[in-house]
């Protein structure tokens, strides 16, 4: 069997294909197919069954790669190992965003079951290692429902956990004192609307972030 997949990431194929095809040969070798690269197109040979595992795991890794710019070893091997999430409806829980990417979806059960949490529910707590979508997935979640006008306003909040000086010490406004506890966020928000919007949001108070002290400062302490 033999399929030709043409690449959404033609223009990051060093990233996709890795140093000197090594993400190509790691696929080559777990899988035992043999794939050839032709401008903007990928050819897979091979076992029927071994070509489909293939073309599922490459699409996860131009997804991946889209949607994280960056991809690892460790990536893929998590691709080829994983199992498929189950077929539903609920699997398209993709989440629109102002981006002009591709939705954001999840990569893995336990993603999947964060979001379904977090769409169903007024407070959800999850904790897990760094890396896993926690902040990214949350942010994501508002943004659509502010993009669906679900939500009318925003308030992404973070705790500003300090490392010996106080707030107070650093030089600004609130702004300029919280920009570095708050710096999450303010990644993942401009992933998903470009520069100009999401200030605009900011201006127009569509878009509150505020440190989480700060905030149970000002109820404690109304003006």
């Amino acid at each position: 069997m033999e399929v030709t997949i043409q690449l959404d990431t033609a223009h990051r194929q060093l990233e996709l294909f890795g140093q000197a095809d090594s993400n190509l040969r790691l696929l080559r070798d777990e899988l035992d197919v043999q794939i050839t690269a032709r401008q903007s197109n990928l050819i897979i040979s091979g076992k029927a069954e071994n070509v489909n595992k293939a073309t599922e795991v490459i699409d996860k890794m131009q997804k991946h790669l889209l949607k994280r710019g960056i991809l690892t070893t460790k990536d893929i091997h998590s691709f080829l190992v994983k199992e498929e999430m189950p077929e539903s409806s609920e699997i398209s829980k993709a989440l629109t965003v102002f981006s002009h990417k591709k939705v954001i979806e999840p990569n893995t059960k336990g993603q999947l079951r964060y979001i379904e949490a977090m769409l169903a529910n007024d407070l959800t707590f999850c904790i897990g290692p760094a890396g896993t979508g926690k902040t990214y997935l949350a942010v994501a979640v508002a943004v659509s429902m502010l993009k669906k006008k679900q939500a009318r306003k925003l308030i992404l909040a973070r705790p500003a956990v300090e490392a010996g000086e106080k707030l107070g010490f650093l030089p600004g406004d609130i702004a300029a004192k919280v920009n570095p506890y708050l710096r999450p966020l303010f990644d993942a928000l401009e992933d998903m609307m470009d520069f100009a919007q999401m200030r605009k949001f900011m201006d127009m108070d569509i878009i509150e972030i505020i440190p989480l002290a700060f905030m149970r400062y000002l109820e404690a302490h109304p003006c």
